[in-house]
């Protein structure tokens, strides 16, 4: 089925967003419904390296992590959860051992949703796993085993199918690490639109075959590596301002799953979901300050502002004062929620969401483009050529500089490095041609002479 681009926005202003409340609430698992009006924590987790070794002790693993957090949750009286299952390689290169996984899960989530009442889902990530040692092969023999693992394991219990897929990684890799904004808007806008329009459809397929949810995807290779290349206030290996356009390029991606039959909660680790939220009106999960455990960010309060589930990105099982990982994780993720769910049922949930966005507004120039506000601006310039992947995309780039040069005359701190990469960006994007033909037929030519590992037809080309 061809993709269903978005020219208009869900919202028709941006202070209609809040957290735990969607247009199109999600109905999944076991009695839970989400963007409804109540948000949910979503725990994820890690095996330990050694449980990987067989499938039985793969499965004993995930059976005392999903028995650990959904202990926890009764005990302290949390109404619902979601629990993120990330499958490791084994998992995804062998499907029945991903879907032995999600049946051992589920059978427990059953077992205290029947007891106890508690309303949960099982999501799970599948790796993507479509390379060799050398290469992406992202429509090659990889790619039937890839769909497999997300059949089996939604047949035997995972209630939202996702993954963080790698379209473009090779190109982007190569273009982050040079400063190449062209290269950045070629391999996220255009090659990973390209290749979600591929995987969504049939990742979509096979959730309504299975009566399961095709949830959503994040670019994580591209726009989480930015980020973490990024780094802090201190760390001058790319510029905020070039980490912050990564990320406007990935949203009209990370949209193009919401074209192709996902419904959401989007994943975590898209920062860029608050963008696809205006643009949508789905529901999103995002990570923040409750993520820690996995990585740092400069925005961990305001990215909750409009949040539906709340996660806390990974964290590898193994014991804590407080209990194992997962509990304290779970547990703290679950009171964040509660003082949203209060905020909403007292209708002061823009109170808290304006707190939560300004607490970081102005921190980084990332957090200010994600503050709703801006990131609603983002939806506007994506949506105004939404049939268009490459211009949709550019013209997110070209808004995020802009806005980015607003905050630098108001409250928001540039550095001279900072102000400088802003310029550069800005005048490489001027530079850029309108038509989407000659920018395509422009990149193919170069990065196929420059990357030795893109290969073209790993996007039909």
């Amino acid at each position: 089925m061809a993709a269903k681009r978005y020219t208009s926005m869900a919202y028709a202003s941006a202070d209609e967003m809040t957290f735990g409340v969607s247009k199109y609430p999600v109905k999944a698992g076991l009695d839970l419904e989400i963007g409804a009006g109540y948000t949910i924590p979503e725990i994820n987790y890690a095996p330990r390296p050694e449980a990987g070794s067989s499938k039985e002790k793969l499965v004993k693993e995930y059976e005392r992590i999903t028995t650990d957090i959904m202990s926890r949750m009764v005990q302290v009286g949390f109404p619902a959860v979601i629990l993120e299952t990330e499958h490791v390689q084994q998992m995804s290169n062998n499907p029945s051992w991903g879907a032995e996984v999600a049946h051992a899960q589920k059978t427990i989530m059953e077992e205290f949703h029947d007891e106890y009442g508690i309303k949960c889902a099982l999501r799970h990530t599948i790796g993507d796993i479509r390379e060799n040692r050398d290469f992406l092969q992202l429509r090659g023999d990889k790619y039937s085993v890839f769909l497999e693992a997300f059949e089996e394991c939604a047949k035997a219990g995972a209630d939202l199918l996702s993954v963080e897929s790698m379209g473009g990684k090779e190109v982007f890799d190569y273009a982050v690490l040079r400063n190449d904004i062209a290269g950045m808007l070629y391999a996220i806008g255009c090659l990973g639109s390209i290749d979600m329009e591929l995987i969504w459809s049939d990742i979509s397929a096979i959730a309504k075959k299975t009566g399961t949810v095709s949830a959503g995807d994040t670019d994580c290779a591209q726009a989480n590596t930015a980020m973490f290349i990024g780094g802090g206030l201190l760390d001058k290996n790319l510029a905020h301002t070039l980490a912050i356009l990564a990320r406007a390029i990935s949203a009209p991606r990370s949209l193009v799953a919401y074209e192709s039959g996902a419904v959401g909660p989007g994943k975590d680790c898209g920062y860029e979901n608050v963008v696809v939220k205006a643009i949508t009106g789905m529901p999103m999960t995002q990570e923040g300050k409750t993520s820690t455990c996995a990585h740092s960010d400069v925005m961990g309060n305001l990215i909750m502002q409009c949040c539906d589930c709340w996660s806390n990105e990974s964290v590898e099982y193994h014991g804590e004062f407080g209990g194992t990982t997962v509990q304290c994780w779970s547990e703290s993720l679950a009171y964040d929620c509660a003082l949203m769910n209060t905020a909403l049922e007292t209708k002061n949930e823009k109170i808290l969401r304006d707190l939560l966005m300004l607490s970081d507004r102005y921190r980084d120039p990332q957090a200010y483009v994600l503050a709703y506000d801006n990131a609603y601006r983002v939806g506007q310039a994506i949506v105004k050529d939404g049939d268009n992947i490459y211009l949709r995309a550019k013209n997110a780039a070209v808004e995020c500089c802009n806005i980015v040069e607003e905050g630098a005359a108001g409250k928001l701190e540039l550095s001279r490095f900072e102000a400088k990469a802003l310029a550069d960006a800005k005048a490489s994007l001027e530079a850029l041609p309108d038509d989407m033909d000659k920018f395509m037929d422009d990149c193919l030519t170069k990065y196929k002479s420059e990357v030795k590992v893109f290969l073209p037809e790993n996007y039909g080309f």
